[in-house]
């Protein structure tokens, strides 16, 4: 017989402070205004200072863009260009130097850290590239961790969880353990966990970087399924062919957005090459792109 979560194993400092949101908080959590951008992004800038304050790196210069309800979003840009400080950032786990974040019509930046973690709970989800599963958590248990850490009724896991498991294909293998199952396996459990609590939006962290080709593509199925369903998706990646899946992509360069691709009406195929080429012209320093 399955046993319910026990919150006596050990769990990660950043689960708990990712999901925990108490009753009370929920009314901080905001109500997206209308005809407002799900995610604003607007003049946001991060400098990092070294210990002893000799030199300063600016990781971020001038990033400007947003994000509507329903679209999904790849960012792209070489090795150091900020795309990481970005995700942080937007993610609340990290704080700006100056500009401003509106996340469902509520500014990220000047709200107080305690209705800053309400609010982050109740509309994020997040996918990591490594899945973050807990070893002895089974997949149902790690999945129900955001909801177990908000004080909801075990029989009320199990209906939400239910559908989701159905969807992602993962029904038939709840209770194995991460070390039981595969790459792919792991990774959909960890996108139940990021969609179990209804988020507004899902931040995805090169989310195909530990997978094979195969996984790969039935991931990105996945993401284009529940997006076409409504669900908002932001996903830093490396790779091509993940972002040719997406429906806009934003290419950042020296801290700053270089270039967008918006799919329209192309193939993946064709997005590829797009974004190939664009990749070629940041790798080159060239300023224009067709």
């Amino acid at each position: 017989m399955e046993c319910k979560p026990k919150l006596w194993q050990p769990i990660p400092f950043f689960y708990i402070l990712s999901l925990v949101i108490t009753n009370n908080e929920k009314a901080d959590a905001g109500v997206m205004e209308e005809n407002m951008s799900l995610l604003e992004v607007k003049n946001l800038k991060k400098i990092y200072t070294t210990r002893l304050g000799s030199n300063q790196v600016q990781a971020l210069s001038n990033v400007n863009f947003s994000v509507e309800e329903g679209e999904y979003v790849a960012i792209m840009g070489e090795s150091g260009s900020g795309k990481t400080t970005l995700l942080n950032i937007l993610a609340s786990l990290d704080k700006p130097t100056s500009g401003e974040i509106l996340l469902n019509g509520k500014s990220t930046v000047t709200i107080k850290e305690k209705e800053l973690s309400a609010f982050r709970r109740a509309n994020l989800g997040f996918v990591f590239q490594d899945f973050n599963l807990l070893d002895t958590f089974s997949l149902k248990d790690n999945i129900f961790l955001p909801l177990v850490l908000a004080g909801m009724k075990y029989e009320e896991m199990e209906k939400k969880l239910a559908p989701i498991a159905l969807k992602l294909g993962i029904d038939d293998i709840m209770t194995k353990y991460p070390y039981e199952v595969s790459g792919g396996q792991k990774q959909r459990a960890a996108v139940a966990r990021a969609l179990i609590t209804t988020p507004k939006l899902i931040l995805a962290d090169e989310p195909t970087g530990a997978l094979d080709s195969k996984s790969t593509e039935q991931l990105l199925e996945l993401f284009t399924k529940i997006n076409n369903e409504g669900q908002t998706i932001l996903m830093v990646t490396h790779s091509v062919k993940a972002a040719s899946s997406a429906k806009r992509v934003l290419f950042i360069k020296d801290g700053e957005v270089f270039h967008q691709i918006y799919r329209a009406s192309m193939k993946d195929e064709e997005m590829y090459q797009k974004i190939s080429n664009t990749l070629t012209v940041l790798a080159t320093g060239g300023e224009q792109v067709e």
